[in-house]
């Protein structure tokens, strides 16, 4: 699914129609409903895959990963029970879940394990937790401090994170300002001085404990929230979602009409290398002229590109859906058109599409997005969202892929986790 969106000139006439067919495009995709094993809700997902809800009630699960044993890790953004962590293991092998073991006291988001450790963030910290041979955590009282110091104020404060094949850690330090303004006269501040601290991604050692934010370096800048976060081993480099800034209309409604506030800006993937910028809060990327646009913080009035020095995205999808977590398929059980594809979930709604709460897949050929991007897993919100009725059942929040190919998802709403096989 893509959105073809029309020329600056037509935009207010053919917004709506474009949105319309956008709408249509994803109600005719092939999708087969499971439902899942605990409640009512039904996702949705192409024809040959099923759904399978293998937690629920787990608290706010906001990402997981899967060790090479099969065991199943997530990270809660607030505790629960008094632990931050989850561990969910299959001990007889069975496909189901037999037992659950709470661990850890520091919330967060980001967690990752890898053949030796089980790497975990809060909102201003890396840990890891020493794996054995058979890949189970030798002590999990006693994490060891692999970065302290990464700025939290409150707000877009989780520190996600990579790792590359050569050690080394890419943390994600967001902005609790949406758009880097002084609030006094609600102007940007010129130069930015959030992008010393946060703003982007800083690059440390995986391998070395007890460094501060002082001994990393700033790798990408220009992000003003990037929750999805990942290497990709095909080709090399670092990948990352990044979410828009809000406030248009709100702050400026004499240049941007409410309508306009509601697709504005996009939602992107990048590319990235060192030292990329990515253009916040400077400027935004807006999906229907296609363009950089300068933030009206900075001078813009909605038609002024600027940012010649940022890197364009990869990808543009729909203004506010929240990307929130960003996975490269790399086994075998999917269909082979999905190797090497980009699984993006998103967190929020767009408000003008009546679109939301969905896995995205990416379409890759040759390290590079090809094709149309389209809805994945669909209603997890339990509701036709332009018509809503009841309560909101689950947000996509995390992704990991099992040692079998198998694709998790996690909510951190309704506190499921979701296993879809094919």
């Amino acid at each position: 699914m893509k959105i073809a969106f029309p020329g600056r000139n037509l935009l207010f006439a053919a917004t709506t129609v474009a949105l319309a067919t956008l709408n249509l495009q994803c109600r005719n995709e092939a999708k087969s409903e499971a439902k899942t094993s605990h409640n009512e809700t039904f996702l949705k997902v192409p024809e040959g895959f099923s759904v399978e809800e293998i937690g629920k009630d787990l608290g706010a699960v906001r990402h997981l990963t899967v060790a090479a044993n099969g065991d199943i890790y997530a990270n809660r953004s607030v505790l629960k029970d008094g632990k931050a962590i989850l561990l969910l293991k299959d001990k007889d092998n069975d496909g189901s879940i037999d037992e659950q073991i709470p661990f850890g006291e520091l919330p967060g988001t980001g967690i990752l394990a890898t053949e030796d450790y089980l790497y975990t963030s809060s909102n201003s910290a890396v840990f890891r937790y020493q794996l054995n041979d058979g890949h189970e955590i030798l002590d999990t009282d006693n994490p060891e401090k692999i970065v302290d110091g990464l700025i939290d104020m409150g707000r877009d404060n989780a520190k996600p994170f990579t790792i590359d094949g050569e050690g080394n850690l890419y943390v994600t330090v967001g902005s609790w300002n949406d758009a880097c303004r002084d609030q006094e006269n609600e102007t940007g501040l010129m130069p930015c001085t959030l992008l010393d601290s946060a703003g982007g991604i800083w690059k440390f050692r995986a391998d070395t404990p007890g460094q501060s934010f002082g001994d990393g370096s700033r790798y990408a800048t220009g992000l003003k929230n990037s929750v999805g976060i990942a290497w990709n081993f095909e080709t090399n480099s670092l990948f990352a979602t990044d979410h828009g800034r809000g406030g248009l209309h709100n702050f400026y409604p004499d240049l941007f009409t409410e309508e306009q506030d509601g697709n504005l800006p996009a939602e992107t993937l990048y590319e990235l290398r060192e030292n990329d910028n990515a253009g916040w809060p400077y400027t935004y990327y807006d999906p229907i002229k296609k363009a950089r646009i300068l933030a009206p913080e900075y001078g813009g009035d909605g038609e002024k590109t600027g940012g010649e020095d940022a890197i364009a995205p990869l990808v543009a999808f729909p203004a506010h859906l929240g990307p929130n977590d960003l996975l490269f398929y790399t086994g075998n059980m999917f269909p082979e058109r999905y190797r090497n594809g980009a699984f993006i979930a998103f967190h929020n709604q767009s408000p003008t599409l009546k679109q939301g709460f969905f896995v995205a897949f990416v379409p890759f050929k040759d390290g590079k997005p090809e094709g149309d991007w389209e809805i994945f897993i669909d209603n997890f919100a339990g509701m036709d969202l332009a018509k809503p009725e009841g309560n909101l059942k689950h947000r996509p929040c995390g992704l990991a892929q099992g040692p079998d190919g198998a694709l998790y998802v996690c909510d951190d709403f309704g506190g499921s986790i979701f296993k879809v096989s094919y």
